[in-house]
């Protein structure tokens, strides 16, 4: 009697696979990288994939979470190490144009790339909601020195915030468009330029 074998080991890296992936929806987005595009680039079959991830939504969950433990990590470095609102925003917006534009991935940002054009209203809320919690962040550290004197008391903290992340985005789109790491670092020294003067 022939018995099929259970539970045989996956034949692939999960965390290599998973890479790709984030590769594959990084430079073509979400909508436009379909299930074919994913096993392709991560070197296994459908079947594979499914057992793996789930289907591809669950599949891009999981890249959005590794991206921003990973590549997006930056950002909450910055806040968690710099002292002021000025100071960790100036450095997220000069290590944006590093990591932007450094051979070996996709250009720009995965957060938002991904969501050009995405018709999936799930994928589009969950990346909105993502990017939008990184403003209320930016907010909040802006309002605390605002509330202790870091700032001037007139400061917008809000649009401060909104300006901050406008400025991160334009400089996600136009890195991929060609811009290079000192041209994006260009444009966030002159974007601190907008910053009200600090109070020692």
């Amino acid at each position: 009697m022939v018995t099929t074998q259970r539970g045989r080991p996956r034949s692939f890296d999960r965390l290599t696979a998973l890479e790709k992936a984030t590769m594959a929806f990084w430079e073509h987005g979400y909508e436009t990288t379909s299930v074919a595009d994913l096993t392709r680039a991560m070197g296994i079959s459908a079947p594979s994939l499914y057992a793996a991830f789930g289907d591809k939504k669950t599949l891009f969950e999981e890249v959005v979470e590794a991206y921003a433990g990973s590549y997006g990590a930056y950002g909450g470095r910055a806040f968690a190490e710099e002292t002021s609102a000025r100071a960790a925003i100036g450095r997220l917006l000069g290590e944006a144009a590093e990591l932007f534009t450094e051979p070996g991935h996709p250009r720009g940002c995965l957060m938002i790339s991904a969501a050009i054009n995405c018709s999936t209203p799930e994928v589009e809320e969950a990346l909105r909601a993502r990017r939008n919690g990184n403003l209320a962040s930016f907010e909040a550290r802006i309002r605390r020195d605002v509330e202790s004197g870091a700032l001037p008391a007139d400061t917008d903290a809000r649009a401060l915030a909104r300006f901050s992340g406008a400025v991160l985005q334009g400089m996600s789109q136009q890195a991929r468009d060609g811009a290079t790491a000192e041209e994006l670092a260009a444009v966030a020294a002159a974007a601190m330029l907008a910053w009200p003067p600090e109070h020692p």
